[in-house]
């Protein structure tokens, strides 16, 4: 937990320092949406450039609480330090999203739709490498009916996320490195998150068949 706080505490110190030094310089109308092909379909206010900012620190201090609240059944104790890491993968892309949107809106022509779709697919990345990890909870993981009602589906559910959430990022970071259209990442990640939502009712279905849940 120590070290998830040093991280939050940096990030948001990261933050509010670029937004202290390029918010005073933006124009009074920001880009706030841009489209599938990373064009600048919304604008608004300029305090709208900090949209996420009040996520990061929401986010950020539940995932101090979320521990504590947890059923018996359902603790995070055992994973301890994958709970944390999740966390500090979560605040940081949070905050990375803040300073990326920032930057948009203070230098124009700023490829938006790779810096995200780059950094959603680093954020799979990482969570893929420790998902494997996870017990069952209530906060993190692939959270299905049936994985949460039979261990061996949460287990064998989560070793496949590992495989798709990895596979699924690093196709999304080439995208964006390569400049490719942005809903190829898109399909990378999404493909990547709803395949083993499948599967784990398609194991549970086949563990109920059988007989053996």
């Amino acid at each position: 937990m120590k070290r998830y706080l040093m991280v939050f505490a940096a990030v948001l110190l990261v933050v509010l320092g670029l937004a202290a030094v390029l918010y005073p310089e933006l124009p009074a109308q920001v880009p706030v949406h841009w489209n599938a092909a990373g064009n600048v379909d919304g604008w608004g206010a300029r305090i709208e450039v900090l949209m996420h900012l009040p996520f990061l620190l929401v986010i950020g201090l539940v995932w101090i609480v979320l521990p504590k609240v947890s059923p018996q059944r359902f603790t995070v104790e055992g994973f301890e330090a994958t709970w944390w890491f999740g966390g500090m993968a979560l605040v940081v892309l949070l905050g990375y999203l803040q300073c990326v949107h920032l930057w948009a809106a203070y230098e124009g022509g700023f490829a938006m739709d790779r810096a995200i779709v780059g950094g959603l697919g680093v954020f799979f990345v990482l969570a893929g490498n420790v998902m494997g990890k996870v017990r069952r909870n209530f906060w993190l993981g692939v959270r299905t009916p049936w994985t949460l009602a039979n261990e061996r589906v949460w287990y064998a559910t989560h070793r496949l996320a590992a495989r798709t959430m990895v596979v699924g990022g690093v196709l999304a970071v080439a995208v964006a490195l390569l400049g490719w259209p942005g809903p190829l990442a898109v399909a990378a990640l999404a493909v990547a998150a709803l395949v083993p939502v499948v599967f784990s009712l398609v194991y549970y279905k086949r563990l109920e068949k059988a007989g053996t849940l």
